[in-house]
């Protein structure tokens, strides 16, 4: 699960890790409330969605561009336009696609006396088993674009989670850094406190991009990224609590409130499959024959009637070209799928091409509950001549 910058930075300042003064914007009644608050000077302007390249990117509102995403202001009056014009626009970056995400929230943060800019994230290196600390000169840049050209500018120290962070990781890390004395003790300190949060929070991602020092040199997260696992999330009502379903894809919080396993893709099949497995080895196979999937979606080892209607319903909801269905009867019955299929199409005029492959825990009773309901589809013998049919279909 993904967060705002303004909530990570709000749950890293309670870990003692400094984070600029700022005022969050949702609606033009905030900006009234925050004017008074903000005094000449400094401010910058960062909208808030969850992606990437915010600073390259273009705020378009009503068909007309009126600038970028992080919008550095000098006066009160400049800051509060610049956040009124990017409240409800669209904001287009390299990760949104040329559709943009609409802008619901706006961070009007304090300027920092920046002297330096550098790179720190903690990820899982599950490779190694351990937490890899990360740490670059190269801040306030694209980290991948430096892990490609320049790798040696990317330091790392791994982090056995049996028994933790020492201070030695980060002083290590501030060494190479260039750090001098004050800061590698500091250093040390905030790397620390961004670890514990880490493991206490369950991140899968916890990135300060960039930390500056400033004038008076203090370490500080000028930007803050935190992603969480969403299989821990029962155990953080505060931090689902976080949850902004308005930055998530539609469809796959529909599926998600139906416990249905959905994650959209670019293709243009569709696939409703039983087993997280068997999903991925049939949009495999969907590639192997020239095809792309529409989507991942596993209905699960208990699947029901009603779940594969809902499956059904979700898939078409996005429009997609043609659908396979390719079902391993094992806990799954093959005649419960086939009635949810049955369902779902009683509701819709299926105009696309639907590729149904059923085999195991009562196939002949599924085959006959289809064959008996009329419906315009396709059987396929296995999985490679379902995949061949429905790529076919859908040229």
């Amino acid at each position: 699960m993904k967060i705002h910058e303004f909530q990570a930075k709000q749950l890293l300042s309670a870990e003692g890790i400094p984070c600029p003064t700022g005022f969050v914007i949702g609606s033009p009644d905030d900006l009234t409330g925050v004017a008074d608050q903000l005094q000449e000077g400094v401010w910058i302007v960062k909208a808030q969605i969850h992606a990437g390249g915010r600073g390259k990117g273009k705020i378009v509102k009503d068909g007309v561009e009126t600038g970028g995403g992080v919008t550095l202001t000098r006066s009160r009056s400049e800051a509060l336009a610049a956040a009124q014009s990017m409240l409800g626009a669209r904001l287009v970056t390299i990760q949104t696609g040329a559709s943009g995400k609409v802008v619901g929230k706006v961070l009007i943060e304090e300027g920092v006396d920046i002297v330096e800019e550098y790179y720190l994230a903690l990820i899982i290196d599950r490779e190694n088993a351990a937490v890899a600390i990360m740490a670059s000169t190269e801040g306030g840049t694209e980290i991948e674009k430096v892990a490609s050209e320049t790798p040696d500018k990317i330091h790392t120290e791994l982090v056995d989670p049996l028994v933790g962070y020492r201070e030695y990781h980060g002083r290590n890390l501030a060494l190479k850094l260039g750090f001098a004395y004050p800061q590698v003790k500091e250093f040390a300190r905030l790397t620390g406190n961004l670890y514990r949060a880490f493991m206490e929070k369950d991140c899968s991602l916890a990135e300060i991009n960039p930390l500056v020092l400033t004038g008076s040199g203090q370490l500080m997260a000028v930007d803050a990224k935190l992603n969480f696992d969403d299989n821990a999330l029962y155990r953080h009502k505060d931090i689902l609590a976080l949850r902004d379903l308005a930055e998530e894809e539609e469809l796959e919080v529909e599926a998600a409130r139906a416990n249905l396993n959905y994650i959209k893709l670019d293709g243009n099949i569709g696939c409703l499959v039983n087993g997280a497995g068997l999903a991925m080895a049939t949009m495999d196979i969907i590639k192997e024959f020239g095809g792309e999937p529409a989507n991942f979606l596993d209905v699960g080892g208990a699947a029901t009637a009603d779940n594969v209607a809902r499956s059904f319903n979700i898939m078409l909801k996005d429009q997609v070209a043609g659908i396979f269905v390719n079902v391993f009867g094992g806990i799954v019955r093959c005649d419960v799928v086939a009635q949810g299929l049955v369902d779902a199409l009683s509701q819709v005029d299926l105009t696309i091409p639907l590729v149904v492959r059923l085999e195991g825990n009562r196939r002949a009773e599924a085959i006959a509950i289809l064959e008996q309901s009329g419906l315009a589809l396709v059987t396929a013998t296995d999985m490679k001549d379902g995949a061949a049919k429905v790529v076919a279909a859908c040229r």
